[in-house]
């Protein structure tokens, strides 16, 4: 049955809003980001990257791998909580990308994995602008299943439930903007070591699995579950999740 919206504002906040209480889960099964997706989208000469929205810190774990310093803003107290625990030596600050906790053109870079499709817009590009220097960029990164991969496209589809069904997702393009040259997009294949088991576990840290109904909730891992035991690719041990990451940059005017 498909869940009754009446204010699609409420459940994007309630999308929103339901990852703290999850964040150990989303830490352990959520995929990390290719390296070469972030060295396309950063300067040359960065040093001071924010990660905004920075959730437990997967992308954070990337760009310290550059040897980047890094500063994270995050919004819900159980993701920074959890970010804290997992990256004790990177500051991570309460604020939104609609007001970021830093001075004017104090970063090299801003970037935001799984998250710019919960920012408003035009406001978080304003604002975002004006922490990043002239010349510096923002870089937004998607994970997706790589729906060229015929197992992955059919699982993908069992994985839809009322809410995400009722729901308008984000179209996938960023608005131009006046104080950003014109965006650019590249793709970056990647996989994530699953099991059936966890990959389910990552399927359950999604926001439209966490605000479904608990019946439905239950009834669609049943599905997947019983859809991985049948399928050749995923029916014993560990394979690889066929990933895509899409990223999407711009540079600061």
């Amino acid at each position: 049955m498909i869940v009754p919206v009446t204010d699609e504002q409420e459940l994007r906040s309630r999308r929103a809003r339901s990852f703290g209480a999850q964040a150990a889960a989303y830490a352990e099964h959520r995929p990390d980001y290719p390296l070469e997706a972030l060295r396309w989208g950063l300067p040359a000469e960065a040093a001071h990257v924010v990660d905004l929205g920075a959730g437990t810190g997967k992308l954070t774990e990337g760009l310290r791998a550059l040897g980047l310093r890094v500063t994270a803003v995050e919004p819900d107290e159980g993701m920074r909580a959890e970010f804290g625990r997992l990256l004790p030596d990177v500051p991570v600050l309460d604020g939104t990308a609609e007001s970021i906790p830093l001075p004017d053109a104090s970063a090299d870079a801003v970037v935001a994995g799984q998250a710019f499709h919960w920012f408003d817009p035009g406001p978080a590009l304003t604002e975002i602008a004006r922490v990043t220097r002239p010349g510096g960029t923002f870089l937004a990164l998607w994970n997706h299943d790589d729906m060229t991969v015929p197992w992955v496209a059919e699982f993908g589809e069992l994985t839809r439930t009322s809410i995400s069904r009722s729901w308008r997702s984000f179209s996938g393009e960023l608005p131009s903007h006046a104080q950003w040259e014109p965006f650019e997009r590249s793709h970056f294949r990647h996989t994530q070591r699953r099991t059936a088991e966890t990959l389910l576990a990552t399927v359950a840290t999604h926001s439209h699995m966490l605000i479904a109904p608990p019946e439905e909730r239950e009834a669609t891992l049943a599905r997947l579950r019983e859809f991985l035991a049948r399928t050749p690719e995923t029916a014993e041990g560990e394979f690889d999740l066929p990933l895509m990451t899409t990223a999407m940059r711009a540079s600061r005017r």
